[in-house]
């Protein structure tokens, strides 16, 4: 899951990211409106956060813009205020949640989890795929019954295997979605994180199958 922050008070942001990437979740945080629209120039996001008092703009500007671009990227809004109104107005302007600060960094998560899966038009309930069963609320997989032991980060991958089963990823799109854009990792790192999940599924009957040049893809057995 790759989540955009934007807030500019360092210290939120700060305990945003660290939360958040302790769940596996790709960060990039912006601090400005003007580095928000930069970062999405550049990427695609699964969830936006986004502050609406900002030091060079309103954050629903930015909202704005990008529903008018048709941009359906769930986006939770974070506030200060505690008045109806300008709730409203968020709402109003597309967002699809809003938080009022200070708020639980448990919270948070769950929010945009629930977010993140209204984005992907996933199911709250239980996938199964052979004998693998993946639960993306929980965030919990199971070969036969029996709970296979992952990371954050390899549960995040398992997620997007699940999510585009039957089909071809790219190394590159797997690093977008798992790393932020301040992370140095390369392509190998991708390798060494799909071969760790691919040793942990080993006794299920999927399978995550290279394809030399193109990138990976889940397999399911028929019926």
């Amino acid at each position: 899951m790759r989540i955009l922050i934007v807030e500019d008070t360092a210290d939120v942001a700060e305990a945003i990211l660290a939360a958040l990437g302790r769940r596996g979740m790709a960060c990039d945080r912006a601090s400005t409106a003007s580095d928000a629209r930069h970062f999405l120039s550049a990427e695609s996001y699964d969830v936006i956060v986004l502050d609406i008092h900002l030091p060079d703009g309103d954050g629903r500007q930015i909202l704005s813009e990008l529903r008018r671009d048709k941009n359906r990227t769930p986006v939770l809004m974070l506030t200060a205020e505690f008045n109806v109104s300008a709730r409203v107005d968020a709402l109003d302007a597309g967002a699809d949640d809003y938080l009022v600060k200070p708020f639980d960094l448990r919270e948070l998560e769950a929010r945009i989890r629930v977010l993140a899966r209204r984005g992907a038009g996933a199911a709250s309930a239980r996938i199964a795929l052979g004998d693998l069963e993946f639960d993306p609320a929980a965030q919990t997989a199971h070969v036969a019954g029996a709970p296979v032991a992952l990371t954050r980060r390899e549960i995040s991958l398992l997620g997007l295997f699940v999510a585009r089963r039957d089909r071809i990823i790219a190394k590159e799109k797997i690093l977008e979605s798992l790393f932020s854009m301040d992370e140095d990792v390369g392509l190998n790192t991708v390798e060494l994180y799909v071969a760790r999940l691919r040793k942990k599924l080993a006794a299920s009957s999927v399978a995550i199958v290279t394809h030399r040049g193109l990138g990976y893809q889940l397999t399911v057995p028929d019926g």
